[in-house]
């Protein structure tokens, strides 16, 4: 192991963290251990495609939500600028 190398459970725990599954943790540690650089940063790219595409997912679906409670919001302010409930609107200027 090098100097700047990371530690084999400092980079299992990182990439535990980071929601990788068990294969992708120990093809992970093979390539440190082998010094596979290039096919380590692969892997760690593919999982963090995997991570940004849950994120997208995600932020579609607030914004689906946003939009329902945009709607709901609206309906009701219109609603609200008819007469209060059992009241009927005025038909002439003073009667109810």
């Amino acid at each position: 192991m090098k100097k700047d190398d990371v530690p084999p459970e400092a980079l299992r725990q990182n990439l535990e963290d980071a929601g990788c599954d068990e294969e992708t943790v120990e093809r992970c540690l093979d390539c440190a251990r082998q010094g596979r650089t290039q096919e380590q940063l692969r892997l760690l790219s593919a999982h963090r495609r995997l991570l940004l595409d849950a994120v997208h997912r995600c932020e579609k679906q607030i914004d689906c939500l946003d939009y329902l409670v945009f709607q709901i919001e609206r309906e009701e302010r219109a609603g609200q600028s008819g007469p209060p409930p059992g009241r009927k609107k005025p038909t002439k200027k003073g009667t109810l």
